[in-house]
């Protein structure tokens, strides 16, 4: 294999490593497919977001934190203050059932309010920061000449794992008729989203 599918290949795996676990954009996608709302939007908006934040990282990693060292500790209370807000909303859901869509196809939100929202969890989001722009970015530079290779291989792996998340989840709505398995499933994003908010807020601190 040539250096630059060698490199592609590191991106793509290293890609799917960091936007795999389970998060806020994430657990957004998998609700979008479970109702069949938007999937196709929702999918592109995640997977475009994430290609400019990679290549973001991969033209610059650095300049942040030399220029701007205190922005990182900006950027961890902002998104701790968004993802603990995000898990009380997804708590709601799951004590008042009246909040939970028991049919998955059942009453749409609009696209631009679906947009909004994802944008909001993709770009308000430190981790996508840290581990996009900072951690993937370092990582592409020791690649050298081959770290555009490397970005793309990461960029791929970004719209096969959301087009598999978006569209795949269709294969549990048998699953999810039932309200229990949507009280559930919003009981473990709010926790998720409590853990992640919690643990940027102690590293700002």
């Amino acid at each position: 294999m040539t250096t630059g599918v060698l490199a592609a290949l590191a991106g793509l795996g290293m890609g799917l490593s960091l936007i795999v676990a389970i998060g806020a954009q994430n657990a957004f996608v998998l609700r979008q497919g479970l109702r069949l709302e938007h999937v196709t939007v929702v999918v592109a908006v995640c997977a475009v977001s994430d290609a400019v934040l990679i290549l973001a990282g991969v033209a610059g990693h650095s300049w942040l934190g030399e220029r701007l060292p205190g922005a990182i500790t900006v950027i961890r209370l902002g998104g701790a203050a968004f993802l603990l807000g995000y898990a009380v909303l997804a708590a709601r859901r799951a004590l008042r059932p009246s909040a939970i869509a028991v049919d998955p196809a059942g009453t749409r939100n609009g696209l631009l309010a679906t947009v909004v929202t994802c944008l909001a969890l993709t770009w308000l989001n430190p981790h996508v920061y840290l581990d996009t722009v900072l951690l993937l970015g370092s990582v592409a530079d020791s690649r050298g000449i081959g770290r555009w290779w490397f970005a793309a291989g990461a960029a791929v792996g970004s719209v096969l794992w959301f087009t598999a998340l978006g569209y795949g989840a269709r294969l549990l709505r048998p699953l999810f008729a039932r309200p229990a398995a949507w009280r559930v499933l919003d009981a473990g994003i709010a926790v998720v989203m409590a853990l992640l908010g919690l643990g940027l807020l102690a590293a700002a601190l």
